[in-house]
C-alpha cells in the first residue's frame, strides 16, 4: 500500500491551510454540530472533519467513535483532495488502495467512505468532510450534494472564524497600543517628576533614591539602584526595592564580594544602555541571581568623573507580569537617565567650584573661607580639636635674596610635607603669605612635630630659620576668639626667639 499523490500545487495548498490557522487548536462547537448533522443527514454513525497537512490527517471534529488522526500515507482523505468532487468507495476492502489500510482493517473498520473535499476562496482542497459505515451503504445524488453543501458550509465556518481571529488580532493591537499611549503620558509626567527632583538641594544619593522610586512604579521595576564603580571594587550607593520582594533578593547587593564575576562587572565601561529580558539564560548570570528569582536586568551608563564610574541598574523579579522591557520602558530609563547624569555633572561642576573657592591657588591648601566654615562646622559637633597658628621665620630673606620665585617654591614644599605629615588627623589652611593654620583633633604634639618635618623639607629650598606656632584649644574660645589666641600665642614664641637670636649675636659681638 502507497500513499496518495501530492496534489497540484501543494506548497501553496498547505500555505491555505495554514493560513486558517486551525490545526492542533481545540474541539469547537460549530464544527462538532456540522459532523452531528452530516452523520443524521447521511444516516452513518461516523462523521468526521479532517485536514490534510504536509505529513499528517488531523481531526478538526468526529461524530461516533473512532480518531482519524494518523499519517498522511494512511490518510483516505489524502486521496479526496485530488479532486473537487466527493470521493465514495462503496467497498474499502475490495479497493487495493485501501485494503491493507489500518482504517479499514482496524476496529471500528471502514466498508464505506464518502468525503467532500474542503474548497478554499483560493481553490484548494486542504481538507474534507466525510462520513463513513462499517457495513454497505449505498448513498443517493442527494445524499452526496448534502455532503458538499455540508462541505461547504464548513469552509464558510472556517472563513468566518479566521475573520473574527484578524478582528480580534486588531482589536488587541488597538488596546495595546491605548494601553502604550497612557503609559507614556504617565511616563512623561514621571520624567517632569524625576528632572524636578534634580533641582532640589539633595545628595546625588537622594536625588537617585528619589528618582529611583518615581521609576519603579512607572517601570514596574522591583529594584532600581545606583552603582558606583572605582578601580578595585563595586558598592551600592541608593537603591529602591518592591517591598513585596523576598528576602533574598532585597540582601542580594549585599553580596557584592561576588559581583566581580558577574555581568554587571563586565559593564564597567558600557557607553549605551543594555537590557536582558532572560537573565537566567545569559552566560554571566549568577547563581544566587537567578535563585533570587531575577529574570530581568537594564543597565544604564551615567558617566564617569574623577575616576569613578556610576550606573543605574534596573531589575525585574520572576513574579512581575511584564516579561520584557518595553520601548516606553527604555524610551522613559534613558531620558532619566540623561537627566540624572545632566545632574550629577552640574552638582559636581559646582562642588568643583565651591571646592576651588576653598583652595589657596599657589599651595592647594584650604583658604581662610574653608578655615571659617570648618571652624563653625567643628564647633557645632561638639567634638574637642586643637587650633594651631603657625608664621614661617625667614621667608622674606629667602624672597629678598633667592627671588619670589624661590620663595614660592619653599611654601609649596613646606604646605605639601607638612599635609603629609599630619596626615588625616589634621587640615592644614593658608591665611596668605607665610600664616598658616593647622586644625587638629587632639594632639598639639603631633602638630609640633609636623612642622618640624615640614621646616627641615623646606630647608632643603632655601635658608628657612623655622616656624613659630602657638596652639589653642577648643575649650578656651570661640571661632576668632580661638585665632587671636593662637594668634597672640604664635607672636609671643616669635618674639621669644627673635630675643634668643638677638642675644646670641650680642654674645658673638663681644667675642
Amino acid at each position: 500500500m502507497s500513499g496518495a499523490p501530492l496534489p497540484a500545487h501543494e506548497y501553496a495548498r498547505l500555505l491555505d491551510l495554514a493560513h486558517y490557522e486551525i490545526l492542533d487548536t481545540p474541539p469547537e462547537a460549530v464544527f462538532d454540530r456540522i459532523t452531528r448533522l452530516a452523520a443524521r443527514l447521511l444516516d452513518t454513525p461516523v462523521a468526521f472533519i479532517n485536514f490534510v497537512d504536509q505529513h499528517r490527517q488531523w481531526s478538526k471534529a468526529t461524530c461516533g467513535p473512532g480518531n482519524t488522526t494518523a499519517p498522511r500515507r494512511d490518510s483516505v482523505c489524502a486521496w479526496t483532495i485530488l479532486s473537487p468532487e466527493p470521493m465514495v468507495i462503496e467497498n474499502a476492502h475490495a479497493d487495493p488502495r485501501f485494503a491493507h489500510n489500518p482504517m479499514v482493517t482496524g476496529e471500528p473498520h471502514i466498508h464505506m467512505y464518502a468525503g467532500a473535499p474542503l474548497i478554499t476562496p483560493a481553490g484548494h482542497r486542504i481538507g474534507t468532510l466525510c462520513v463513513t459505515d462499517h457495513q454497505p451503504h449505498p448513498l443517493t445524488p442527494d445524499d452526496l450534494q448534502a455532503l458538499q453543501d455540508l462541505a461547504t458550509l464548513v469552509v464558510g465556518e472556517l472563513e468566518l472564524r479566521v475573520r473574527n481571529l484578524e478582528l480580534a488580532r486588531e482589536l488587541n493591537a488597538q488596546q495595546l497600543r491605548v494601553a502604550e499611549l497612557q503609559r507614556r503620558l504617565g511616563h512623561a509626567q514621571v520624567l517632569e517628576g524625576v528632572t524636578a527632583l534634580m533641582d532640589l538641594d539633595l545628595t546625588p544619593e537622594e536625588m537617585t533614591l528619589n528618582a529611583s522610586a518615581l521609576l519603579a512604579e512607572a517601570l514596574s521595576a522591583d529594584h532600581i539602584g545606583l552603582l558606583i564603580f572605582s578601580e578595585t571594587e563595586l558598592r551600592v550607593e541608593a537603591a529602591h526595592f518592591n517591598p513585596q520582594l523576598p528576602r533574598e533578593v532585597t540582601d542580594l547587593p549585599t553580596q557584592l564580594p561576588h559581583w566581580p564575576d558577574s555581568v554587571t562587572w563586565t559593564l564597567k565601561g558600557l557607553d549605551r544602555p543594555f537590557y536582558i529580558d532572560d537573565y537566567p539564560a545569559h552566560p554571566g548570570a549568577l547563581k544566587n541571581v537567578v535563585e533570587g528569582g531575577i529574570t530581568q536586568i537594564g543597565w544604564l551608563p551615567l558617566g564617569t568623573r574623577h575616576g569613578v564610574t556610576s550606573l543605574l541598574m534596573a531589575s525585574r523579579h520572576s513574579s512581575n507580569p511584564v516579561h520584557h522591557w518595553r520601548s516606553s520602558d527604555r524610551a522613559l530609563l534613558e531620558a532619566a537617565g540623561r537627566s540624572v547624569r545632566g545632574a550629577l555633572g552640574r552638582r559636581l561642576e559646582a562642588e568643583l567650584s565651591r571646592e576651588a573657592a576653598r583652595r589657596d591657588a599657589l599651595t592647594g591648601l584650604l583658604n581662610r573661607r574653608a578655615l571659617e566654615q570648618d571652624l563653625h562646622q567643628r564647633e557645632r559637633s561638639g567634638v574637642p580639636f586643637v587650633l594651631a597658628g603657625l608664621d614661617l621665620d625667614g621667608l622674606k630673606a629667602v624672597n629678598d635674596t633667592e627671588g619670589h620665585a624661590q620663595g614660592d617654591r619653599l611654601l609649596q614644599v613646606f604646605s605639601s610635607t607638612l599635609k603629609v605629615a599630619l596626615g588625616k588627623a589634621g587640615e592644614v589652611y593658608r591665611l596668605g603669605g607665610d600664616e598658616f593654620v593647622v586644625l587638629e583633633d587632639l594632639d598639639g604634639d603631633a602638630v609640633l612635630e609636623a612642622v618640624d618635618v615640614a621646616v627641615l623639607a623646606a630647608r632643603q629650598v632655601g635658608a628657612l630659620r623655622g616656624a613659630s606656632v602657638g596652639i589653642a584649644h577648643s575649650h578656651e574660645g570661640a571661632a576668632e576668639a580661638l585665632l587671636a589666641l593662637a594668634d597672640e600665642r604664635m607672636y609671643a614664641v616669635k618674639r621669644r626667639r627673635q630675643a634668643a637670636r638677638q642675644h646670641a649675636h650680642a654674645e658673638l659681638e663681644l667675642r
